[in-house]
């Protein structure tokens, strides 16, 4: 006689372990007894109980196999429960050591902001404020007013307003002043902005009509003189700071545009991309133009990045005539692509401590970063290197190792900085295990491979993230 009970397509041991799965409510009165899991919200409670029932039932009914017994007892499943419920209460942007050398990096969260910036948004998030209340007059004011007369005191320029980033400044500008009009850009200046946004995309989605002048490699003054026309709109010069051409080259200056565009009446604009507000050669070998030499040559628009090189949060900083400026607030994108209290209150603190500019290298972390003495960074090395050798583990070899650091997001693409590193191998485990065990650490530490070595790189490495390095290290050496 056929069991009427029995599944059909599972063997016996299968169909007694599905038996063996207990209720969801019989695993719930045991969770609510486990100080753990004491301040779970119940749905989560809940949900996590029937996603770890639900994997073992698959399991068993899925793989045609049968399961270890030990995998349906009560006690592992509130194991797998509590993983479910710690995973999901935990908050998805965290914090990572940077240990990859690049000052800004793009994926781990571009610019560290400075102290007082940190302070101002934490008075302003946590309080009301006059973000568009004019205190003089009682009446509406304007969001831009906290931040446009210090960037007019450090730059020169007229006037000015910020977006939330360079991209929205420079869409943002192109169709107030270009739209269905041509402007006019070297092609060796049709950068990819990253994430494949490009200069050419974004000129299409303001109206304005792309005609692209001389060579990928080289692009002459008279180039320009014989595309202007009727149609012309605007001469467009784009910074290309995330890359470099070197070689047989040749690349009209701003200085030539401006004295061309104001010869044929027609407004000069240039995106810097990653704007600074300080000559770097003063302190390192670093090479990039400032903002304020772009103002000083008389374009009428300057468009750069809030982050970057100047240190401060993502934001798009637009610059330069008064009476364009006036147009761009006109738009109605402006609203669209404006930034919020919190930016605002970080970028006025962070521009603030330009006023005294060996300040501002001591304070905005990337300023001190990307000119930080190699003595500092060796020391760093040398401290941690010493709390490594002193674990005492015969499998681990820690070498202090010679090598540069890189500016990054998008900003300085030649420039190698002189750094020093940590090199790590641990005998009978991969480099990329070790890399896997560091980045999935608490805090994870984000390192680089290279020459088959798991390398740290002390210049983006804080003092007090020595220590935690150290205990990554002896976790690793744990799972080894």
């Amino acid at each position: 006689m056929t069991d009427l009970n029995k599944k059909p397509g599972i063997n016996a041991v299968q169909q007694e372990q599905l038996k063996q799965l207990p209720g969801v409510d019989h695993i719930l009165e045991i969770a609510d007894n486990d100080p753990a899991l004491k301040d779970t919200p119940r749905n989560l409670l809940t949900n996590s109980v029937r996603q770890v029932l639900d994997r073992l039932r698959n399991t068993i009914l899925e793989k045609n196999q049968s399961i270890h017994e030990n995998d349906l007892t009560d006690m592992d499943i509130l194991k797998k429960i509590k993983r479910i419920v710690k995973s999901a209460m935990s908050l998805n942007l965290t914090r990572t050591i940077n240990a990859t050398g690049i000052v800004v990096h793009t994926n781990l969260g571009r610019s560290l902001l400075a102290k007082e910036a940190l302070e101002h948004i934490l008075m302003i998030s946590g309080r009301y404020s006059n973000l568009e209340y004019n205190l003089a007059t009682g009446k509406r004011g304007l969001r831009y007013t906290a931040v446009e007369d210090i960037i007019c005191e450090l730059t020169g320029a007229e006037a000015a307003m910020i977006v939330n980033n360079n991209a929205a400044a420079v869409l943002l500008c192109l169709d107030t002043i270009a739209r269905h009009r041509e402007t006019i850009v070297s092609r060796g200046e049709l950068v990819e902005i990253g994430g494949s946004f490009r200069i050419p995309d974004v000129m299409e989605k303001s109206g304005a009509i792309l005609k692209e002048v001389g060579t990928t490699n080289r692009t002459h003054l008279n180039d320009y003189k014989r595309a202007i026309n009727d149609h012309t709109g605007l001469l467009l010069k784009v910074h290309t700071s995330n890359y470099g051409i070197i070689g047989f080259t040749s690349a009209v200056s701003l200085k030539e545009l401006v004295e061309l565009g104001r010869q044929h009446h027609l407004p000069v604009m240039e995106d810097l991309g990653s704007g600074t507000l300080i000559n770097f050669s003063k302190y390192s070998p670093l090479k990039e133009p400032t903002v304020q030499d772009s103002v000083n040559t008389g374009a009428d628009i300057v468009t750069f990045s809030g982050d970057k090189l100047l240190g401060g949060p993502q934001a798009g900083i637009i610059l330069g005539n008064r009476d364009i400026i006036e147009k761009i607030r006109q738009n109605p994108l402006t609203r669209a692509l404006r930034i919020d209290k919190l930016t605002l209150a970080a970028l006025e603190s962070t521009l603030r401590l330009y006023r005294d500019e060996e300040k501002a290298v001591n304070a905005i972390p990337t300023l001190y970063l990307l000119t930080c003495p190699i003595e500092t960074i060796e020391n760093k090395a040398i401290k941690l290197k010493e709390m490594l050798d002193q674990l005492n583990d015969q499998r681990l070899s820690v070498t202090l190792i010679d090598s540069t650091s890189k500016a990054g997001g998008g900003s300085l693409p030649l420039s190698e900085l002189p750094t020093k590193c940590i090199g790590i191998r641990i005998s009978e485990m991969s480099t990329s295990v070790i890399e896997k065990t560091m980045r999935k650490n608490d805090p994870p530490v984000i390192g680089r491979i290279e020459d088959d070595i798991f390398l740290m790189d002390m210049r983006t490495v804080a003092e007090d993230e020595l220590t935690e390095i150290a205990n990554a290290i002896r976790t690793c050496l744990k799972g080894s």
